[in-house]
């Protein structure tokens, strides 16, 4: 693979977490547990839509061949999707949807962040935009894990099997291949175990302070930003994609 078409498949990655995930928060409108809580989840999709927007728009343009973020959204086949496994599994309850969260975000974060070092000026500049979106973000989550798990009987129990259900979704996130290789060697991109160091910190503070119990790293799944999804993405795709797979080339 050469250095310019890593580029190109690491920035697709980068657009479809953002995308996925956004969908999944998408789902959640009117189910969060209070009023204030619905118009945040909302306004962080909203934010991975945008992060995603980028991505896609950045991609398009090192590909050089016309394809716009709407091409990269809406008329790519589940296979052709880079997205971590994580992100793509169902939403649950209210526990399950902010583990997901949380977890993730405290990866993302440390990503954006050496991303903002990086020697490709686009990727820069666009990290450099997000991150302080996911800063907040999973500031966000963190004190809402506390409250869960640091709460009630139920609660704490309930947030507590989220945490050990999605667990062996997270060790993908530090998996290097060779598209993470190529980043990290060419444009002197993130290093995954260094971040991975500095999550692990992040997490074991968090559910400290929540209460709750790390779970133990056993077998990790993976495949996802291989083009290889469980499920859940095919049925996700099919609904996000239906209109413009009926009209293509459609505009509103």
């Amino acid at each position: 693979m050469s250095n310019d078409q890593a580029l190109i498949n690491y920035t697709l990655r980068l657009a479809d977490n953002a995308l996925i995930l956004s969908q999944r928060m998408i789902e959640l409108v009117a189910a969060a547990p209070e009023l204030e809580e619905e118009l945040a989840n909302a306004n962080f999709a909203l934010d991975f839509i945008g992060q995603a927007r980028l991505f896609y728009s950045y991609a398009g343009e090192l590909e050089g061949k016309g394809r716009g973020e709407d091409d990269f959204a809406f008329m790519r086949d589940e296979n052709e999707f880079c997205n971590l496994l994580l992100l793509e599994q169902p939403n649950g309850h209210f526990g399950d949807a902010l583990v997901r969260q949380f977890l993730f975000e405290a990866f993302y974060g440390h990503l954006l962040d050496a991303l903002t070092h990086c020697s490709d000026k686009g990727l820069a500049e666009i990290a450099a935009r997000a991150i302080k979106e996911v800063k907040y973000h999973c500031r966000h989550s963190s004190q809402w894990l506390v409250r869960l798990g640091d709460g009630t009987e139920l609660s704490h129990e309930c947030v507590q099997v989220s945490l050990d259900d999605v667990w062996r979704y997270t060790g993908e996130m530090f998996v290097a291949d060779e598209i993470d290789t190529a980043i990290q060697e060419n444009i002197d991109g993130p290093d995954l175990g260094a971040i991975r160091a500095l999550w692990k910190r992040d997490v074991e503070k968090t559910v400290a302070e929540a209460t709750l119990r790390l779970p133990v790293d056993e077998w990790m799944a993976s495949g996802g930003k291989q083009g290889q999804h469980s499920e859940h993405l095919g049925f996700m795709l099919a609904e996000m994609q239906y209109l413009q797979r009926s009209f293509p080339g459609e505009t509103w």
